[in-house]
């Protein structure tokens, strides 16, 4: 299985082309990235980005949607905000067409609407268009849009990343990989320590965060990654290990050492994973 990172995984390189280097040394083959405008300055533009994937021999996976927070919720509502979204979302279908990347990555809040689901048929008809499908991603309790919207559009290009983080610290008891098993055709692969954890827990491996989504290491977190490797072993789709870690806070560990903790991380996930696609295929 292809294993990746996403390229900016919490540290400020001086020089990219370092980061692209070490990311191709560390053992990892593919990448996920954004064409955020607002990041260029710390990851270069996009553009500048895929000639350096290129040079290194790195493999392009999802590409996330540009977009600010407290905008997504105007997707459904009958507003200008809402519009720019979806060009926005239009545009990043486009590029990620341009580029090559297997899907765009989405993340949806708030309440079904009519003028929503016009949008996202408008999307979806370029992603037909470009043979790009949209991935839906699992938020902080957004479960319920999710359900509403796959219940009511139906297209082959309407698909689900699952955020192995999210679903820990924010919705535990919905089991998303068996739930839209179908339709998984992207991961995001980090850890945490659930929810409603004493402070003293974080305070023991330095993180200073407020937000229970850590987007840390392996180490530092409690998934059990074997009986998430069970699930991941029953989606038909082919996959790639992709870790969506941000590591700014561990400041007594070097970017190459993170890197390097992925890259163990992703083979030990992808035995797990061999092992329980065997059992099923006996």
């Amino acid at each position: 299985m292809n294993k990746g990172i996403c390229f900016h995984f919490g540290y400020l390189y001086k020089d990219i082309e370092q980061q692209v280097k070490d990311i191709k040394e560390s053992g990892l083959n593919c990448v996920i990235c954004t064409a955020e405008p607002k990041f260029n300055k710390e990851n270069g533009t996009i553009k500048k980005q895929i000639k350096l994937f290129k040079k290194y021999g790195l493999m392009l996976s999802s590409l996330h949607m540009r977009y600010n927070r407290e905008d997504l919720e105007n997707f459904w509502l009958n507003n200008r905000i809402g519009k720019k979204v979806m060009k926005n979302l239009i545009k990043d279908v486009k590029v990620a067409h341009k580029y090559g990347f297997k899907s765009v990555v989405v993340h949806m809040v708030g309440n079904i609407s009519e003028i929503g689901k016009q949008r996202l048929s408008k999307v979806l008809f370029c992603c037909e268009k470009l043979n790009i499908p949209l991935a839906l991603e699992n938020l902080n309790k957004n479960n319920q849009l999710l359900d509403d919207i796959y219940s009511s559009i139906n297209s082959e290009y309407l698909k689900f990343c699952y955020d192995a983080g999210h679903a820990h610290c924010f919705e535990p008891n919905i089991d998303h990989l068996t739930k839209y098993q179908n339709k998984v055709i992207a991961l995001h692969l980090h850890d945490n320590l659930g929810n409603n954890v004493p402070n003293e827990h974080y305070d023991k491996i330095g993180y200073l965060g407020k937000n229970p989504d850590m987007h840390t290491l392996n180490k530092y977190g409690n998934i059990n990654w074997e009986e998430l490797a069970k699930k991941i072993a029953k989606v038909p789709n082919e996959l790639n290990l992709d870790y969506e870690v941000m590591m700014s806070y561990r400041k007594d560990e070097t970017p190459k050492e993170v890197l390097k903790e992925v890259y163990n991380q992703a083979c030990e996930l992808e035995k797990y994973i061999a092992k329980y696609k065997m059992c099923t295929n006996q």
